[in-house]
């Protein structure tokens, strides 16, 4: 496989399969059709490994009815009438077992795609240019006595939507990620970014900075459990918002009375400075313009400055509180169909900002977290462990480098004793989210507790 400006299945391909399953639904219902075609360049210590060529393609026919409506997905698209008819079939048998219709949306009104999906200069980072990157965090590792580990690659994803109702939508998106690993004696540094454009992403310095954190991670200490004064680094704060759903930012859990939408809509829950957005046309993370459903993505204010705002909808959750969709269906892996926020973006501070350390007598810089997990939607109670590259603070100062420590919290208290707020974002993957994304920059935390007291 070779990935140009012309790479991908094509929009004639994938809406012509979508209309196959169309026609043999037998009635009303959407396709969708997913592609990811990919590159992976992967490195460990001495040497460049497993070259992989990622093919994934998924189309689903959903088949709606009178209350009710069924699904069927393969992964070819020769059976694309195939799960149309299985489809159709199937939503006969759960007629009338809901009250709830899904209004399908018909193709006035469509925006066009967004322009920021695209970025034809990532074509430029091809294997040659993913193996002299690899090559040269390989040998700079080596120099130091130090090893390098990571995954760099290019993908071009495409989405399809065809529906009864005369919709048609499609859009295609370059996908940049890379990931670098430096590990020396006990000491390691991380980074990761990903987006639509290469130009935005910076894999040499991040290279760089990775390094010079395995080099001032040597002799680690412990730190006595208890609440500090912490830098959060934009890894952190994006696993944070990547429980954003799961807390009630999605209308399905609002739509139940549960949830910090539902229960504290409209009050304070996070310092001023912190917004936090779900936004499919931002130039930022990996948008892409509407949802499975062919529904155009509206910019969605979870926390407006500080204040709960609104939770992302799909049709089925919309048309129960009788709203407009916001554009957010999604229908991850072992997962039942649910609105889901899947580019969100905390925003950054408008300009250069003082360093994050100021201010801070002791404390410590965390650079991102391992192993989180959700405790309690309810209060947004999370847990995890610290990773890589942990500094303490000393007068403002970044001094000893620390070990790994446990930690238990609470994501909106957390966010509500922010006190500055970084000017560059970071994007990272979301955890079963398809194109799922989250942008944060760096957060100073008061109060952070670590350990188990």
């Amino acid at each position: 496989m070779s990935l140009d400006a012309a790479a991908g299945r094509g929009e004639d391909v994938l809406l012509a399969h979508a209309e196959a399953a169309l026609r043999s639904l037998g009635g009303s219902g959407d396709i969708v059709v997913t592609s990811r075609l990919g590159e992976y360049t992967r490195f460990a210590g001495p040497r460049i490994h497993q070259p992989q060529a990622i093919d994934e393609l998924q189309l689903m026919a959903r088949a709606v009815s009178r209350g009710g409506s069924a699904r069927v997905a393969t992964s070819h698209l020769d059976s694309a009438a195939w799960a149309g008819r299985e489809a159709g079939a199937l939503a006969k048998q759960v007629t009338g077992l809901s009250h709830r219709e899904i209004a399908l949306p018909g193709p006035d009104g469509v925006a066009a795609p967004a322009q920021s999906t695209w970025d034809g200069d990532s074509m430029r980072f091809d294997a040659a240019e993913r193996g002299r990157l690899a090559w040269s965090a390989i040998q700079r590792a080596e120099q130091i006595g130090a090893s390098a580990h990571g995954m760099l690659s290019l993908v071009v994803v495409e989405m399809a939507v065809a529906n009864s109702a005369g919709l048609r939508r499609y859009v295609r998106a370059s996908e940049v990620y890379y990931s670098v690993l430096v590990r020396l004696g006990a000491g390691s540094g991380y980074r990761s970014d990903v987006g639509r454009s290469l130009a935005r992403l910076n894999p040499e310095v991040a290279i760089d900075e990775a390094l010079a954190d395995a080099v001032g991670s040597q002799k680690p200490q412990s730190l006595p459990p208890g609440s500090y004064d912490v830098v959060l680094g934009p890894l952190a704060v994006g696993d944070m918002l990547g429980f954003f759903g799961a807390l009630g930012f999605a209308e399905s859990a609002a739509g139940q009375e549960s949830g910090i939408v539902a229960r504290r809509g409209g009050t304070i829950v996070a310092d001023p400075r912190i917004s936090i957005v779900d936004d499919g046309t931002a130039p930022i993370g990996l948008p892409i313009p509407f949802d499975v459903e062919g529904v155009s993505k509206r910019r969605v204010t979870m926390i407006d400055r500080g204040v709960v705002g609104e939770a992302v909808t799909d049709l089925e959750t919309a048309g129960r509180l009788q709203q407009a969709s916001t554009g957010h269906a999604h229908i991850g892996r072992e997962q039942a169909p649910a609105p889901t926020p899947a580019n969100l973006i905390l925003d950054a501070a408008p300009r250069s900002s003082q360093a994050l350390t100021e201010g801070i007598e002791r404390g410590l810089i965390i650079s991102r977290f391992h192993y989180t997990r959700l405790i309690d939607s309810e209060t947004s109670a999370f847990t995890g462990v610290t990773r890589d590259a942990c500094f303490e603070i000393r007068e403002g100062r970044v001094g000893t480098a620390l070990t790994q420590s446990r930690f238990s919290e609470e994501i909106l208290p957390v966010l509500s004793r922010c006190d500055a707020v970084g000017d560059t974002l970071v994007s990272q993957p979301l955890m079963n989210v398809w194109n799922g994304v989250a942008s944060a920059p760096a957060l100073r935390i008061r109060g952070f507790r670590l350990g188990f007291r």
